[in-house]
């Protein structure tokens, strides 16, 4: 299993949404790496869903339900189906995983602009006792 986080603006696809259709397409990615790393999601990874913007927190989880798939209207790029697990108890906030020195190699805080990004086994169970 991996372990993966996607952004989103709450202003055009909040957390809420996505709870509210409870499984949804993700797609609308237009960087190479981002859509790369699309391809690598296996049925049943684990995806922090992070609100980017002013919250700029981890807000919850979700799961891989269908792997890459051609993005429906535009097949040169890549899509996903995810699915909602949980809302964390306690969103994470970039400060917050900022402050913490175990989580100083994550991704995000490395290649920031990108909306879809791996994350460590290690960094997930430290984020995800973070949220509880």
């Amino acid at each position: 299993m991996k372990y993966w986080m996607v952004k989103s603006e709450p202003g055009s696809y909040s957390w809420d949404d996505f709870v509210g259709k409870n499984e949804d397409i993700w797609d609308g990615v237009r960087n190479y790496q981002a859509r790369n790393f699309l391809r690598e999601m296996q049925l049943g990874d684990l995806v922090f869903f992070y609100h980017s913007g002013k919250e700029k927190a981890i807000v919850g989880i979700a799961e891989v339900s269908q792997e890459q798939f051609p993005e429906p209207g535009n097949e040169d790029w890549t899509a996903v189906k995810l699915k909602v697990k949980r809302t964390l108890k306690n969103p994470i906030s970039l400060a917050e995983i900022k402050a913490e020195d175990r989580l100083s190699s994550l991704p995000m805080l490395k290649q920031s602009r990108l909306s879809v990004l791996p994350v460590g086994k290690e960094e997930f169970d430290i984020l995800l006792k973070m949220g509880s």
